[in-house]
């Protein structure tokens, strides 16, 4: 009988010992394609002393595997880039809320919501060919939409959630009728049927196939930081605008993530992304991916970014980017923006 305490003393030890090692491991799910995040997630261990095992995948395939899997999901964050996709998550109920005064005093209310956190964020410029367009002519997203553009306008399709979710911004700001009007010009000034990224875009613009597109702004930071020749060659051609600087700002999407309801190390993982929201780590993403820290008054060193100068961004709160992007593919569907 006198052994009893001692029995119960071990157990309690062991059961925090258990407790200690289990925040040592943290199961990421990513959907953030960067080779750049290496330094991101060593420099999280290095602080820490938790391991991230990470299991990299497409949005949609990555949601599936968390849904198949149920309670019993080794997962203990998700990470992906767009609004949209961040609240599929959130619609599927794979997300926990986290309470953290460290990330509701550092991310801007209206870059988060209750279960899931913008980390970076990208805006959507309008790129231009400098000798075929003026700049003063494309100075709002409506402007993409004028007969003047026509047979000038190239794209990436109308389905890719970064098109969406533009549209969706639209929606918001002008309505549903406004926004198909939008739509319908754009496609009446195609240059050619949509194809290719963001990057395809841009060079076409520079060798003159079209005279105008959008683009994210991190795809343009990548060119303006190659030493390629070619890239050199290509961003001397093109000329960058701010959309909307006299209205509702420029549109930004964002990366982001959240901690998932069946999270079997959700200490670690609220760790995870409070990190993400650090200094160290806003920096980084802008720095290492040319991403828009979410952290007002960070400084960074990335000159691509620097050279684009500074604007005024869209405050529109996240969680409607992903309101309305199902009415934007309805929009696209109909307007044969495809």
């Amino acid at each position: 009988m006198k052994l009893l305490p001692a029995l119960i003393v071990a157990a309690i030890s062991g059961l925090s010992l258990s407790a200690v090692a289990e925040e040592k491991i943290l199961n990421l799910y990513s959907a953030r394609h960067y080779q750049t995040d290496e330094a991101l997630y060593a420099n999280f261990t290095q602080q820490t002393g938790i391991k991230i095992n990470r299991i990299e995948g497409k949005e949609d395939e990555l949601l599936e595997r968390i849904k198949n899997e149920g309670a019993n999901s080794p997962a203990d964050v998700f990470l992906t880039v767009d609004a949209a996709r961040l609240a599929k998550a959130h619609e599927l109920g794979l997300f926990a809320p986290v309470a953290s005064k460290t990330l509701e005093s550092r991310i801007p209310a209206h870059l988060r919501t209750e279960d899931w956190f913008s980390f970076s964020t990208r805006a959507r410029v309008i790129v231009y060919n400098k000798a075929a367009i003026k700049a003063e002519e494309i100075q709002n997203y409506d402007d993409l939409a004028n007969p003047r553009l026509k047979g000038k306008l190239c794209t990436r399709s109308g389905s890719h959630p970064y098109n969406l979710s533009l549209m969706a911004s639209i929606i918001a700001h002008q309505g549903e009728a406004k926004a198909e009007e939008i739509a319908r010009g754009m496609v009446a000034n195609f240059a050619r049927a949509p194809k290719g990224g963001d990057t395809d875009q841009i060079k076409a613009v520079s060798a003159g196939e079209c005279g105008v597109t959008i683009s994210n702004t991190y795809y343009v930071a990548r060119l303006l930081r190659s030493t390629k020749p070619e890239d050199v060659k290509t961003m001397e051609k093109v000329g960058i605008v701010w959309p909307n600087q006299g209205t509702t700002g420029t549109h930004i999407n964002v990366s982001g993530g959240g901690v998932l309801k069946t999270a079997p190390h959700k200490d670690a993982a609220v760790k995870f992304l409070e990190y993400l929201a650090s200094d160290q780590a806003q920096r980084y993403f802008a720095d290492g991916n040319n991403e828009w820290p979410v952290v007002e008054g960070m400084k960074v060193a990335n000159p691509a970014l620097d050279s684009l100068g500074k604007f005024k961004a869209d405050k529109l709160p996240v969680k409607n980017l992903a309101m309305y992007q199902a009415k934007a593919q309805i929009i696209f569907d109909r307007a044969g923006f495809k």
